[in-house]
């Protein structure tokens, strides 16, 4: 079984934008490619999992999505980062009703799991709502990380990230 670090896409990615679905307005966290490879170097497969409610809101397409999605994976594989896996939840419990993919659902995490044999119990999770960390708790991850601005140490939160959990090994 693989461990797997899971990473939620804005405010970790990338930089917070309401709504992002377009290339020119991606803008990568400082240390986003570092943090990876390390994790990667480890063993750790790398996931993204992102609520998209912007889709259910009719503010961009699925199409758009993965347009931008496509390009994100592009820079990471450039970078010497592969990720095994996107997965979103397209859906907001307002517009089109409640799911199990949304976060903090771990509908997302066991589709990733099942999808690419992942050890849950042995995977981390980062992100920046409390909703994506209650999704890693729900799912039964070993470690979880909300970051926000109050956690920001150096002018890079994936830096901070790295030097926080330098201490995980095999």
């Amino acid at each position: 079984m693989n461990k797997t670090l899971f990473l939620d896409r804005d405010g970790v990615i990338n930089t917070e934008k309401d709504y992002l679905y377009k290339v020119e307005d991606f803008d990568f966290i400082n240390g986003i490619f570092d943090l990876c490879r390390y994790y990667q170097d480890l063993g750790y497969l790398i996931v993204v999992v992102t609520n998209q409610s912007g889709i259910a809101r009719g503010y961009y397409s699925e199409d758009d999505f993965n347009i931008l999605t496509n390009w994100m994976l592009e820079e990471f594989f450039n970078n010497d980062v592969i990720i095994s896996g996107v997965y979103f939840c397209p859906h907001h419990p307002d517009i089109s009703g409640e799911c199990e993919c949304r976060k903090p659902s771990p509908g997302m995490l066991f589709d990733a799991k099942n999808d690419l044999d992942i050890d849950l119990e042995n995977s981390i999770i980062i992100g920046d709502k409390e909703r994506d960390i209650e999704a890693g708790i729900n799912a039964g991850l070993k470690l979880t990380y909300l970051f926000d601005e109050s956690n920001k140490v150096t002018n890079s939160k994936a830096t901070y990230i790295l030097n926080k959990f330098a201490d995980i090994r095999e």
